[in-house]
């Protein structure tokens, strides 16, 4: 899947993140912002690696603001915020969940 565009997905209220997901050339790069980075960091990194993997993105700059999403909340808004970059909302990847 290749991206198109900048587009984000989640918002910044309690227990949401909000990733950001732009074009970059020279693999995944992961900013994360998150008041339990030093407990969680890696796990949420991970997860947004291991779904951006599934959906075969290469090549990416994420921006995350984290405000205690579940594994699960961060799995949705990274498919979400690929499929807006990508242009692909009204055929999703439903085998990536």
């Amino acid at each position: 899947m290749e991206i198109k565009k900048t587009a984000i997905a989640g918002t910044l209220e309690s227990s949401d993140i909000q990733l950001t997901i732009s074009k970059a050339d020279n693999g995944i790069s992961i900013d994360l912002q998150s008041d339990v980075k030093k407990v969680f960091g890696d796990q949420i990194e991970s997860v947004i690696k291991d779904t951006l993997a599934k959906l075969d993105i290469k090549d990416a700059k994420v921006k995350a603001v984290d405000k205690g999403a579940l594994d699960c909340v961060i799995k949705a808004r990274t498919i979400a915020a690929i499929q807006r970059a990508a242009e692909t909302t009204d055929t999703p990847e439903w085998e990536v969940l």
